[in-house]
């Protein structure tokens, strides 16, 4: 591979998934099993539940494998072969070290995806590696662990590639990993898409406050409300920043706080695509209260409260939810929030 030519037809390619986890498990496994040389990079407890390989399934009945991939714990990167594409799949508080990590995998061509959810990794990625190619890139899916070996996808939505000049290989590489498993898209306009998915992604710290499967959060207005605060708080910033949001969802990014609001009855009838989503879905950040793991929130909520700031505007809803999260981590409160204190709490304001 060169840097700017990718051939379509002879198209076999060593990709290294750094960070493997559920997000990085399934885009790896998906990849492989679209024929790819595929090496996944994690913690070896993690790695220990795919030695028989990765099934994959998703919520429209899809399903592949088991594909077996090559694994490799973090402790052996000394093993791993360079990679053509390395796609960067730990979380955003965990991108300093694996920019350390990651060095040995990196070839003069080695092309970097980072996948975080938050803000401004893919900047450190280029600071690092000036001269190898980094694109952002949106993952617009949720995946869960169904067994030790099974991971789906319960949501719609795609991944999303940016495209950095004209000459980019990147359409290329989307039509040739695309798969009905593995729905993949490419942008020129990341960094409006990266709020657009900034704004869904609001929901995440409200899950995991609630303590209760993203589909039966959506199902309880008071919840709806305080989603639909903090989304009227980032959509405020990205007016004032001149962005433009492009759609994720069946329904426009200024328009999805008014749908939340609705009565219950109402929301039901004209948001179902909203609740297309599998019932056993949690988000990430669920995940990480459940694993008594640090969260992300200071570049989710806490981006958005550092961009109002600095705009001079009023981000109080997303203000009290990174703290109620803050207290979570520190053991000061316990999830499981009801849906009428939160909203209490939103509305109150910082204490």
């Amino acid at each position: 591979m060169t840097r700017n030519n990718i051939n379509s037809e002879e198209f076999s390619m060593q990709h290294l998934v750094f960070g493997a986890g559920l997000i990085g498990g399934y885009l790896g496994a998906a990849i492989a099993a679209n024929g790819q040389k595929v090496c996944l990079i994690g913690r070896a407890t993690v790695l220990d539940k795919w030695q028989q390989g990765i099934r994959l399934t998703d919520y429209q009945g899809n399903q592949s494998g088991p594909v077996t991939p090559e694994l490799l714990s973090a402790e052996r990167l000394r093993e791993a072969p360079k990679g053509d594409i390395l796609w960067l799949t730990v979380k955003c508080i965990a991108i300093e070290q694996a920019i350390r990590d990651m060095a040995p995998l990196i070839k003069a061509d080695t092309r970097i995806f980072c996948c975080q959810n938050g803000l401004g990794a893919e900047s450190l990625v280029q600071e690092a590696y000036p001269d190898n190619p980094v694109h952002r890139a949106v993952v617009g899916f949720n995946v869960t662990e169904e067994t030790d070996a099974t991971l789906h996808c319960g949501s719609e939505g795609c991944l999303t590639l940016e495209r950095l000049h004209a000459d980019d290989p990147v359409p290329t590489l989307v039509n040739t990993l695309r798969t009905p498993l593995l729905r993949m898209e490419y942008s020129n306009a990341m960094t409006e898409l990266q709020w657009a998915k900034l704004q869904l992604n609001l929901g995440n710290a409200v899950n995991a406050l609630a303590d209760i499967p993203v589909k039966s959060m959506l199902r309880q207005r008071a919840y709806r409300k305080v989603l639909a605060l903090l989304m009227d708080e980032l959509l405020g910033v990205a007016k004032a920043k001149g962005l433009r949001l492009p759609k994720l969802t069946a329904l426009p990014a200024a328009w999805i706080p008014s749908v939340l609001r609705l009565p219950d009855w109402l929301f039901e009838r004209l948001a179902n695509t909203m609740l297309a989503i599998d019932p056993k879905v949690r988000t990430s950040m669920w995940w990480d209260l459940h694993l008594k793991r640090k969260t992300e929130i200071a570049f989710l909520n806490g981006a958005v409260v550092e961009e109002a700031l600095s705009l001079g505007l009023g981000c109080a809803a997303n203000q009290v939810i990174h703290q109620l999260i803050r207290e979570v981590e520190q053991g000061i409160r316990q999830p499981g929030m009801q849906a009428d204190e939160l909203l209490r709490r939103v509305t109150t304001g910082p204490l």
